[in-house]
């Protein structure tokens, strides 16, 4: 079931997007190479509580970090370790949730690490030119694949693959709520959108193969071919004009 949204659940989620967002922001003049997965981690669970916020993922199904923490062909729900040393020419995807008075928001981006190459740039790119692809349509009266469609007409028209095992969703007193929102598909289908939703939309764009396959951890999920892949995620807020993003 689809839970639409007080003004009341939307400002409290509009504080956490703030915390989220500013979190993703500055993770960019951190990010370098010589750092651990765990020292990226360790500033999100510090700034979030700094908050007085809660890191949502934190103790979620069991994940252990604060953060999703995924290099290189590691698609999403990295791990955070000390042992992860970043190196220069990585990109790393970090995935991070804060949690306000029981209200939720959830965003990605992914980064370059020190000096990247001109293919893993363009991933990255496109990764996040799929989501703002995306949300052009993320207005009442469209439907919801009709923001699928416009991520895998823009991912697969520059040569990348787009997942299909992992998709966005619908968020707010939960880190997943209904609807369940896939970054491909034809357009046209699905529930149409309504003033008050709020979805959490979430390109995971590879170079190769969208075949994946999880790791022994139970966790982290890779690309089987070992292409890079990129995720790029905001919350946003349907309204009756242009989308409410609460987490850029």
């Amino acid at each position: 079931m689809i839970i639409i949204k007080s003004k009341d659940e939307i400002d409290l989620m509009r504080e956490s997007g703030k915390v989220t967002g500013y979190v993703l922001r500055t993770l960019a003049d951190i990010i370098k190479p010589g750092i651990s997965t765990m020292d990226i981690n360790n500033y999100v669970e510090k700034t979030i509580t700094g908050y007085n916020m809660t890191p949502t993922f934190k103790g979620y199904g069991g994940f252990p970090g604060a953060a999703c923490v995924s290099i290189n062909e590691e698609i999403v729900h990295g791990i955070p370790s000390k042992d992860r040393i970043l190196k220069e020419g990585d990109i790393v995807s970090v995935d991070v949730g804060s949690t306000w008075k029981h209200y939720v928001s959830d965003a990605a981006r992914t980064y370059p690490v020190g000096e990247i190459s001109q293919d893993a740039m363009k991933l990255i790119k496109t990764t996040e030119e799929s989501f703002f692809k995306g949300i052009e349509f993320a207005k009442v009266g469209y439907r919801l694949s009709d923001i699928s469609h416009a991520v895998q007409l823009h991912a697969e028209g520059a040569g990348f693959g787009v997942i299909r095992d992992y998709v966005g969703h619908g968020v707010g007193r939960n880190l997943h709520e209904d609807p369940q929102i896939p970054n491909y598909g034809p357009p046209g289908k699905g529930p149409r959108l309504q003033e008050g939703m709020v979805l959490a939309i979430e390109p995971m764009i590879v170079q190769g193969s969208y075949e994946t396959e999880t790791l022994l951890n139970d966790w982290t999920v890779v690309t089987v071919d070992g292409g890079l892949s990129a995720h790029y995620e905001n919350t946003i807020v349907i309204n009756d004009g242009e989308p409410e993003l609460l987490t850029l």
